[in-house]
């Protein structure tokens, strides 16, 4: 905690050979001074205990309000300063009472996301985020940094200067100048996601008192929905009845059937273990898990095709209830499964999710909020996008119509 302490210094005197006061201040072992403006007889200082005793004389009650306000002064702007940065010094303090620019607000655009990615890689590295997500926070990191060099000539900003023209021309140059890899300019959807990296990482700064608003929530575009690619009941009953000459194609096709039935991400099917499998009092088994995305929970009642999957892979090591296989690789297999099935969709291992959520369980009758349930999702209008895909879904509920109107 900081202290401050009065002293008086006798080989500084004014005309009428008075001592100067001066200010002694204490934080963290370390000291420094500095000058109240006031003088006082070195007798008169002795005498009253440095100005600690009832006082008569008005200028020495004049001389001890100056003395408790700036005692007063230094300890709301250490408080102040301590709020928004952890590393406060006595020179900060000391610039603050001397009127000298409040940088005390002051905070780099990108020092502030470097320390929301160093916070967000410890989350990784406990297992509560993705190493995908992670990439993606320093991407976004990288992508302004390489905007306000080209377009500032700067290496860092003050947060404080980021205003609605810098956010859209930021845009502009997400959408048509960016680089990457030979690449030119970057997708609407892929541009609105990084938007979202920049609100969540200010959003960091904020909770932390590092910084006082959001300049990124002037953006309000939104993601363009385009239709989840899924399989139909012919296309999933395709694959599955599909025996494979090849042992690696055979593996990957059971890893996707297995993400048609769980819903499961591939990132999730990668964690799985044995100790994930729940039974239930009533004898049901689950696969009980959170989703390594969102840390939101998912569980799934484990159905047949699920159970032979698991049952035939039951040996792995470490007690895996998938062979481990890189979503790389998987997505590369999927194309010759795709082939060797007569299927024209692109099969991604997302597909597999996708069809858990339409043909697997909404197609079925399964409400949409025990979907979303065990999709792990955090908004239920995450699913009802499923629901506005599925032409079977919305067939039944007008063929019941048109039996009550016939």
């Amino acid at each position: 905690m900081i202290r401050t302490y009065f002293y008086l210094k006798t080989d500084k005197q004014n005309n009428n050979g008075e001592s100067a006061i001066y200010a002694k201040i204490k934080l963290h072992g370390k000291t420094s001074t500095l000058s109240t403006g006031k003088y006082i007889e070195k007798d008169r200082w002795e005498s009253t205990n440095k100005l600690k005793n009832t006082l008569r004389i008005t200028s020495e009650k004049n001389c001890l309000t100056t003395l408790k306000l700036i005692e007063s002064k230094v300890e709301s702007i250490y408080l102040k300063l301590v709020k928004a940065n952890e590393n406060v010094t006595l020179n900060d303090i000391k610039n603050q009472l001397k009127g000298k620019p409040d940088k005390s607000n002051h905070r780099d655009i990108l020092k502030l996301f470097q320390e929301h990615n160093d916070y967000f890689k410890r989350k990784y590295e406990a297992g509560e985020r993705t190493k995908a997500s992670l990439q993606k926070y320093n991407r976004a990191k990288d992508l302004i940094s390489n905007f306000l060099h080209e377009k500032y000539r700067k290496k860092d900003l003050d947060i404080t200067e980021i205003d609605n023209a810098f956010i859209y021309e930021l845009e502009h140059f997400l959408k048509y100048e960016s680089r990457f890899k030979g690449k030119v300019g970057i997708n609407h959807n892929s541009v609105v996601k990084y938007f979202q990296c920049y609100k969540t990482m200010c959003r960091y700064g904020i909770k932390r008192n590092l910084i006082e608003k959001n300049p990124f929530l002037v953006y309000d575009e939104k993601l363009v929905i385009k239709d989840a690619v899924f399989l139909t009941q012919d296309e999933l009953q395709r694959i599955e009845n599909k025996v494979f000459s090849s042992e690696r194609l055979n593996r990957v096709k059971d890893i996707f059937l297995f993400s048609c039935y769980t819903s499961y991400a591939p990132v999730d099917v990668k964690n799985l273990t044995r100790k994930n499998l729940i039974k239930d009092n009533e004898g049901t088994l689950w696969i009980k898990t959170n989703r390594a995305k969102t840390s939101i929970k998912s569980n799934v009642p484990v159905l047949p095709p699920v159970q032979r999957i698991i049952e035939k892979y039951q040996n792995l090591e470490d007690d895996k209830l998938l062979p481990a296989i890189s979503n790389q690789k998987i997505n590369e297999y999927l194309k010759e499964i795709a082939v060797l099935c007569s299927i024209e969709k692109k099969l991604t291992h997302y597909v597999a999710r996708h069809t858990f959520a339409t043909t697997v369980t909404l197609g079925n009758g399964i409400s949409i909020e025990n979907v979303s349930s065990m999709m792990g999702h955090s908004k239920i209008t995450m699913t009802q996008h499923y629901a506005k895909v599925l032409d079977s879904s919305v067939k039944k509920d007008m063929n019941k119509l048109r039996l009550k109107l016939a």
